[in-house]
């Protein structure tokens, strides 16, 4: 299966999923009483995510090493607080400066393999694609912050649309299949853990949040533990300059955390 297929049947899995979940809450009434400007913020938000972020994200896990792919990804904390001073009036100070620069010094480390002096790239298209995708997670949870609506119904409404647009987008391209049932069982997983249920806690941590930046306290451990897994899962060796710059992303998460504090 390549990207378009497996987005598109991860998204009808993770639909399913957050349908379940609406219902056994008892919430599926509160889409009845929906406005019409509520169903169009959940059209737009559902073309960030699932259709861009995912599009654009495994694309770059099809061209980038997947242990690129996951450390530029988690540039998204640093994307979410800049994105927060325009969109949600949030203060930076001095210190949140020089963390972020800090951190993007990592992103820097990891696209050029470590090749900094060269300023060579391994793939400038495929680190383009990452730091995109890291662009649109971070647009997309905001503008949730700022929609008070119930967190699973939206979610739902979101993925409904999300799915409208890559069926549009599979059937125009030519990328509509049947998978076997490995690749079933893959976008099961996926569409459950990655794009479903985990989805509904998460939005539910930045609600309860007193600022955005400070629950991602909490995500310090998950790019290493990635690493781990593609290391023993895929079998990729993971290079020094991956470690590196990873820490350099998360120091400066770190630091900016403790600014805000």
């Amino acid at each position: 299966m390549n990207f378009v297929q497996l987005l598109f049947y991860a998204t009808l899995i993770s639909l399913c999923v957050i349908g379940t979940v609406l219902v056994f809450q008892r919430k599926a009434s509160l889409l009845r009483s929906l406005s019409k400007k509520d169903v169009a913020h959940s059209a737009f938000l559902g073309l960030f995510n699932p259709f861009l972020y995912y599009m654009v994200l495994l694309k770059a896990y099809s061209i980038l090493l997947a242990q690129e792919a996951v450390a530029l990804n988690y540039i998204w904390p640093v994307m979410l607080v800049l994105l927060s001073i325009p969109l949600l009036r949030q203060p930076i100070s001095l210190k949140s400066v020089i963390a972020i620069c800090i951190s993007f010094m990592g992103t820097f480390i990891i696209a050029t393999g470590g090749h900094i002096l060269d300023f060579r790239f391994s793939n400038p298209f495929g680190v383009a694609l990452a730091l995109g995708s890291a662009v649109f997670w971070a647009f997309f949870w905001i503008l949730n912050v700022k929609d008070k609506r119930d967190e699973v119904s939206k979610l739902f409404l979101n993925f409904v649309f999300g799915f409208i647009y890559i069926l549009i987008y599979s059937l125009a391209t030519g990328n509509f299949i049947i998978p076997d049932a490995k690749g079933l069982m893959g976008v099961t997983y996926i569409g459950f853990f990655e794009m479903g249920i985990t989805f509904i806690f998460w939005l539910k941590a930045l609600q309860l949040s007193v600022t955005t930046a400070k629950v991602t306290n909490l995500i310090y451990i998950a790019p290493f533990l990635s690493l781990l897994i593609v290391s023993i899962v895929v079998g990729e060796k993971i290079m020094i300059s991956t470690l590196l710059g990873l820490a350099f992303i998360v120091s400066g998460i770190v630091l900016q955390q403790y600014s805000r504090k």
